[in-house]
């Protein structure tokens, strides 16, 4: 019987919870405590609220475990005790957002000295900003009362988990007046003018590349954060402080005055790049379709051009003499000076400003010769160069060499040559300079662009797969031809997700009669939108529909016997109600009827015809 077997599911967590003298540690060996916990099984969540329990919670994941511990469990208690305070479980959160003394006990994380062990940091930090959004006027109460909170995040920003803890600050308050009361309070205390502080040739490069992170993502989170809101809010302090000509100037004299690392020019111009973005995509990995409605466009701040502006002379310094880098032992020989890492982010900002079409910064670059540096167009050659080193590979290549590294960026290069000299804003520029080449020269491109780019392209463009079927039979090839190709379909089903749900969408989802109609004397028209079938069959009445579906119906399906005089659905009792075309072979078209009739009508035209016909059948 069924209540002979056991089936009780008390879990083995309760049965501990039974005991008198259970240990919070003989839990948290337990494999299904976290699912208990979240499950709000409140026996449990009474024992892990006892201020003893949340205690050593807390000192797990501040405290580095005994190092005499076995190394694969050194760390399980820590990272189970983190996932508890963390599991958006009310009772527990609002135990520790609410309760000093264990804010206290968790802060004091801080007072370590650096560098903190990077895995306790990650859980500190994940606890901490938990409680941010889930306690968030009580913690960010606390945080305002501990005068070093921020000196001590910034001290330990050279740990990722205490930037993460910094913008978790910036962008997880909520709601909005909250979040501006927080950035003003970020703002007094100097956390942008101290970030680009730290980037500095003295510090370490995990700082400054940490410190230059925090900005980029703070200019990013306030521009998305001023777009997004509806009313008009005062703007975001810490932006406007990043984008003040007096912090912009601050960052280049920390960069260009004493010594220059590689590390302080990258982190710095990563700053400036940032600033000088005009354009960005909110969502990635999204089809064309849907991500051209979330680019976003920004205005780039009149200071940060004009505390640029004094610095161009250093930038062009920086591409003549980049900080000093040992060669480097590559598959095809030695690198004897690398381009580096500050060379091309001094490129870049190049570009962006160029972008930006500031009149005084494009007169200031002409002036230092820094466009004929950066291999841009008529006085440095470009196009007499790109077919030399085109022809210098193709005689590598031919000799037996290997083909040159770049010449996929030289095919790039090329490309664009041609696309603006057909359109673009220097369309006239570049036609005047291709026309003033030597008679040779022009020859020469002339036949690159027509002949070995064109080609060049075409196999860049070529399939590395081949998308056609090895075989088909002649009735794939004709049921293929009646439905639409794999781009139709694609565009078709794109179309159809974009489709607003409204409450006459169900009548909305097909063709009209006129438009269904229209195709009736094509079986192979194409579908023009799939999205939209609507499928009218009424048997009452001769359509074309019915009499073209009876035809191809006709063609596939064979009949039992082509020397029959008479149909063997002659006898059925029960008929269609609409009658159909009959095939020419037989004198009557098919008829409906019930099973039965259908089963005697064969037996009888098996006995007449024969055991032999019969069995043919």
């Amino acid at each position: 019987m069924f209540w002979k077997f056991d089936l009780n599911t008390t879990s083995h967590v309760d049965k501990l919870l039974d005991k008198e003298h259970v240990t919070l540690q003989e839990l948290m060996d337990e494999d299904d405590i976290l699912q208990e916990c979240k499950a709000q099984n409140q026996k449990l969540l009474d024992f892990l609220c006892r201020q003893q329990c949340m205690e050593e919670l807390v000192s797990l994941i501040t405290q580095d475990p005994p190092l005499d511990m076995e190394e694969k469990v050194r760390f399980k208690y820590p990272n189970t005790a983190c996932e508890l305070l963390t599991c958006d479980v009310p009772q527990i959160s609002d135990r520790l957002g609410g309760d000093e003394s264990l804010l206290s006990l968790l802060y004091d994380f801080l007072d370590h000295e650096p560098p903190l062990n990077p895995l306790l940091a990650s859980f500190f930090s994940k606890t901490i900003g938990n409680l941010i959004a889930r306690k968030t006027e009580q913690v960010i109460t606390f945080l305002k009362k501990k005068d070093k909170f921020i000196s001590l995040v910034l001290k330990h920003i050279g740990t990722s988990a205490l930037m993460d803890l910094l913008l978790r600050l910036v962008s997880c308050v909520e709601p909005a007046g909250l979040r501006q009361d927080v950035l003003h309070w970020l703002n007094e205390e100097k956390v942008i003018q101290r970030l680009v502080e730290l980037i500095h040739p003295s510090q370490d490069e995990d700082r400054q590349s940490n410190a230059s992170q925090t900005l980029c993502d703070i200019v990013r989170l306030g521009r998305d954060q001023g777009s997004q809101l509806q009313e008009a809010l005062e703007p975001d302090p810490l932006l406007t402080a990043l984008e003040s000509q007096d912090c912009v100037e601050q960052l280049l004299k920390n960069m260009f005055d004493g010594d220059r690392t590689e590390s302080c020019l990258v982190s710095g111009t990563q700053v400036l790049l940032t600033l000088l973005e005009t354009r960005r995509v909110g969502t990635e990995g999204l089809v064309d379709s849907f991500s051209q409605g979330l680019e976003r466009s920004y205005a780039v701040s009149s200071s940060v051009l004009h505390g640029i502006e004094p610095r161009l002379k250093d930038f062009h310094q920086l591409l003549l003499n980049p900080p000093k880098k040992k060669a480097i032992l590559t598959t095809i020989g030695v690198l004897e000076e690398p381009l580096g890492n500050a060379r091309l982010h001094g490129a870049r900002l190049m570009a962006a400003l160029l972008h930006t079409n500031t009149p005084s910064i494009n007169q200031e670059l002409c002036r230092l010769n820094t466009m004929d540096l950066l291999l841009l167009f008529q006085k440095c050659c470009l196009v007499q160069r790109i077919l030399e080193a085109w022809e210098a590979n193709d005689h590598t290549q031919a000799a037996g060499g290997m083909r040159r590294g770049n010449m996929g960026h030289l095919t790039r290069i090329a490309n664009a040559v041609v696309q603006n000299l057909e359109r673009g804003p220097v369309q006239t520029h570049i036609s005047e300079v291709i026309r003033g080449l030597p008679a040779d020269c022009r020859g020469r491109w002339e036949s690159f662009v027509e002949e070995t780019l064109t080609e060049t392209n075409r196999r860049n463009t070529v399939d590395l797969v081949s998308t056609h079927h090895l075989h088909s039979s002649s009735e794939d090839e004709d049921i293929e031809g009646a439905f639409p190709n794999e781009l139709s379909l694609q565009q078709a089903f794109s179309d159809y997700q974009i489709q607003q749900m409204t409450a006459n969408f169900v009548d909305q989802f097909g063709f009209n009669d006129e438009e269904f109609a229209d195709q009736d004397d094509n079986i192979n028209a194409p579908f023009d939108r799939i999205a939209e079938i609507n499928f009218n069959i009424d048997a009452d009445e001769d359509s074309p529909s019915a009499a073209l579906f009876e035809a191809c119906c006709s063609d596939r399906i064979q009949p039992f016997d082509d020397d029959e005089d008479e149909d063997i659905w002659e006898d059925s009792g029960t008929r269609c109600a609409a009658r159909v075309t009959a095939r020419p072979s037989s004198e009557s078209g098919p008829r409906c009827s019930s099973p039965v009739d259908t089963e005697r009508s064969h037996a009888e035209g098996s006995r007449s015809q024969g055991p032999e016909k019969a069995s043919t059948q």
